[in-house]
């Protein structure tokens, strides 16, 4: 759009958004659309059809369609909380010494300024900046591709202050459970378990290291007592915490997730598996019993 024709463009676009917010206020409270986490692992899984793809795949099928989602991704990290506030998010290949296809895939559908602004208000713990050029990184499509294979879903992300302790992931989003009642989805992407320095890549399916499996064993039994403290304090689970999570960045989305969670919510594990022997690709859902 020319320079010229947006200025004019402008006070229609503000008030449209104006609009949709005020009509989002007033929306009725609906059922709770459920919330997810996704062990990623590699961006190949974008195209691969294997068990984990075909797991994430079903476990939207019977879902009523989110009106937007909100993915927090560990590929999305800054200095300070930022918003997508993009219209049209492009798909960002931020990796490298894959094959071209994966560099082909275009996953691409629209954002949702609405949604991201009602998001930006309601994260009171912090003060939210807009992100007008952020697309999607490969956290969020290349688990999208096979949840919402059509994108037909509007999509932005909210990124991850990675100066801030765990605890501030935690609390930020609790004000968000509000909207999960009007419509919008939430989708931490990382891993559970994510030592890159300790990946098996001569055997793919290689038996995970005792320390992988340990890990993953607390944070599975913490989130089945829905013991949130815990997860915030991982590293006290000892050495196990410190082989499984060497940097949070993968850690963190699950944070994310929890905060928002009901009391009368459970988690519904969608996949389970190990990857490369330090990977846990463990995902889950949370529903209401």
């Amino acid at each position: 759009m020319k320079r010229k024709t947006f200025v004019k463009a402008l006070p229609f676009m503000i008030s449209g958004t104006q609009a949709f917010l005020n009509e989002l206020a007033a929306m009725p409270a609906t059922e709770l659309t459920p919330a997810f986490f996704i062990g990623h692992g590699s961006p190949m899984n974008a195209i691969m059809d294997n068990p984990f793809t075909k797991d994430i795949t079903a476990a939207t099928q019977l879902l009523r369609k989110p009106q937007a989602i909100m993915v927090v991704s560990a590929h999305w990290l800054t200095n300070d909380t930022f918003v997508s506030t993009n219209k049209f998010p492009k798909t960002i290949y931020d990796f490298g010494g894959f094959p071209d296809a994966l560099s082909k895939v275009k996953y691409e559908p629209s954002g949702s300024i609405e949604y991201a602004l009602k998001v930006k208000e309601l994260l009171t713990l912090s003060h939210v900046k807009n992100d007008d050029y952020m697309g999607l990184d490969h956290g969020a499509w290349s688990i999208l591709k096979h949840m919402y294979p059509n994108a037909d879903v509007p999509v932005f992300q909210l990124s991850i202050d990675i100066n801030k302790p765990s605890a501030y992931h935690y609390d930020l989003i609790k004000n968000l459970s509000s909207l999960r009642r009007k419509g919008l989805m939430i989708i931490g992407s990382g891993n559970i378990v994510h030592n890159l320095g300790r990946l098996n890549w001569r055997t793919p399916n290689a038996e995970p290291y005792d320390w992988t499996i340990e890990f993953d064993t607390y944070v599975k039994q913490h989130l089945d007592n829905k013991n949130h403290e815990a997860l915030i304090n991982y590293l006290k689970a000892g050495a196990s915490a410190q082989m499984a999570v060497p940097t949070n960045d993968h850690y963190l989305p699950l944070l994310y997730v929890l905060g928002v969670q009901e009391k009368r919510e459970t988690v519904k594990y969608i996949h389970h598996s190990f990857d490369m022997g330090s990977i846990s690709m463990r995902s889950f859902m949370l529903a209401e019993s």
